[in-house]
């Protein structure tokens, strides 16, 4: 009996020790140590979890401190970011252990509530100050960091100094007066005597709606003021970027026939037999189809420049192409054979072919999204 005590008493031991080494020896320490400490929750006692805290939660800590001093001596801004990272990791441990008696029992875990307070601090200055360097700037792209920077500056600290109010000055002075042109057509479309009316529908698709659908001069969705060049000249505007933008390879070709032909057959009633059952009878007609179609295509140059160093901005080009097709048909053969839908083909009597205008506003409206998008991109924050 003895002799079977102190087996039962080793293997205990045994399997004691090997849960714990089991504990130390995982990969992810910061999971292992959540995972002892929700073991404890539910099992106090458990010996392999009692163990194993006080020495994982020694490691996870010391790792995360190196860390810490490895950032402090970083100059990149980012490195705020990762300090703090590091110090809510060590606070969520405290917490977790804090909130558990049998663990809390066991490790006296260190609170950095005060350290995550004083990193978040000294993130605010230090992104304050980068901003408000920035802020001097006549550049138009350093306002925009300086923006960013007060506002990272104010989520780190709310209300921290006067970090709002300086973001609006930034989005004040990042303001610019954007002129958009007249479409330029350098199309085949314009050179082969559909100009005027491809000129109207350019200006209207491209010019005049682009400006009223951005805001115009009221514009509030971006830091922009938008114009069209003729109202530039007439308010004495001096625009900060210009748009250009060029119709080419305009094409809308005369449409092609194609002629084929399909079969077609039907079973229809044909009286009743001697016993009075219905008798069915296959009749059969030839369909002859002429299809008239063409594909429209059309593409637009998006080039945005900045007027005083003459550099562009952006260069975009966007296409896109309209298909049309209708078909007319004749047949011989049954015309009990015919369903709605091949009649519809043979009753019409002329091609509907769209008018120019229509195929133009098809292709501006397919085209019109994207040149959009770019501006709006391009002036947006």
């Amino acid at each position: 009996m003895k002799k079977f005590l102190l087996f039962t008493c080793t293997a205990l031991l045994f399997i004691a020790c090997k849960t714990t080494k089991n504990y130390l020896s995982r990969g992810d320490e910061d999971r292992t140590l959540f995972d002892i400490v929700k073991t404890l929750n539910k099992h106090p006692a458990d010996d392999s979890a009692t163990r194993a805290l006080p020495i994982v939660y020694d490691r996870v800590q010391q790792v995360h401190l190196n860390k810490i001093n490895a950032y402090k001596s970083y100059k990149e801004i980012s490195r705020w970011d990762r300090m703090i990272e590091e110090y809510s990791i060590l606070q969520q441990m405290y917490e977790a252990i804090s909130n558990s008696g049998a663990a809390s029992r066991l490790v006296n875990a260190g609170n950095y509530q005060n350290d995550i307070y004083d990193a978040k601090q000294a993130a605010a200055e230090d992104h304050y100050q980068l901003g408000t360097t920035l802020l001097q700037s006549d550049r138009r792209d350093d306002v925009k960091k300086a923006y960013s920077y007060f506002k990272r500056s104010d989520s780190y600290v709310t209300g921290f100094k006067d970090a709002k109010s300086k973001m609006d000055e930034a989005y004040q002075n990042a303001i610019i007066n954007v002129v958009i042109n007249p479409v330029q057509d350098n199309s085949f479309f314009f050179n082969t005597g559909w100009g005027n009316t491809g000129y109207n529908y350019s200006n209207e698709y491209f010019q005049q709606t682009l400006i009223r659908e951005l805001g115009g001069t009221y514009a509030s969705r971006y830091p922009a003021k938008f114009y069209t060049d003729w109202e530039a000249r007439r308010d004495n505007i001096k625009p900060d970027w210009v748009v250009d933008l060029t119709l080419r390879n305009m094409n809308i070709p005369r449409p092609t026939a194609y002629s084929y032909s399909r079969n077609v057959n039907k079973q229809i009633e044909n009286g009743r037999d001697s016993s009075g059952k219905t008798k069915y009878q296959t009749v059969y007609a030839t369909i002859n189809i002429t299809r008239q179609s063409f594909t429209a295509r059309a593409q637009v140059d998006v080039n945005i420049t900045d007027i005083a160093s003459r550099k562009s901005i952006s260069f975009n080009s966007y296409s896109d192409d309209y298909r049309w097709q209708e078909e007319m048909a004749t047949y011989s053969g049954d015309s009990r054979a015919l369903d709605s839908n091949d009649w519809a083909i043979i009753n019409t009597r002329n091609y509907n072919e769209p008018r120019k205008e229509d195929v133009l506003n098809e292709l501006y409206r397919k085209i019109y999204p994207q040149v959009k998008n770019r501006i709006s991109y391009a002036v947006d924050w």
